[in-house]
């Protein structure tokens, strides 16, 4: 029994990373009755992809990053695979730039963080212009990456403290 155990945590450890990202995908779609706020929602599936892709991306590949994504397409209603593709350049860009941001400190992680959010809220700002035929309002994108640049402390700051219990013995 201690050896299924064993397994059975191995795997929750795996599983972790996406099992946050999933939860954030619910949270960021979750209605707050506030009017507009869902066109300015935190992109808290970026934060957790970010991350993982920093600091673990054994416990977060690109295969893993793209079906988040896939699943927020769907739950969203918005163009399918735009998060999919969003959050696999995502986890690729902090795969090549891992050995700077994963040492360089807090500033420099959430610096290089703001850069890859900024990219990505322009990007899905661009994308679902083209997609809906109708150009949306920038601020709403500039509002939306600065929320999602703030909010990263905080997610980051959690999913440390989750990385360092998941790394504990027994």
């Amino acid at each position: 029994m201690p050896g299924l155990l064993r397994r059975l945590r191995g795997f929750g450890r795996r599983l972790a990373p996406s099992l946050f990202g999933i939860a954030l995908i619910l949270l960021a779609l979750l209605p707050f009755g506030l009017p507009q706020f869902s066109s300015v929602m935190p992109l808290l599936s970026v934060i957790a992809v970010y991350y993982w892709g920093v600091y673990r991306p054994d416990l977060l590949p690109a295969w893993a990053a793209f079906a988040l994504g896939l699943v927020e397409d769907a739950l969203s209603g918005g163009p399918l695979g735009l998060m999919a593709l969003v959050l696999a350049l995502v986890q690729g860009v902090c795969v090549s730039q891992r050995r700077f941001l994963a040492g360089a400190g807090f500033v420099v992680g959430w610096s290089g963080f703001a850069l890859v959010a900024g990219g990505a809220a322009l990007f899905i700002w661009s994308v679902s212009s083209l997609y809906y035929l109708h150009l949306f309002d920038p601020r709403q994108a500039l509002a939306q990456w600065a929320l999602t640049v703030f909010a990263y402390p905080l997610l980051a700051w959690t999913f440390l403290l989750a990385e360092r219990r998941m790394l504990q013995p027994g």
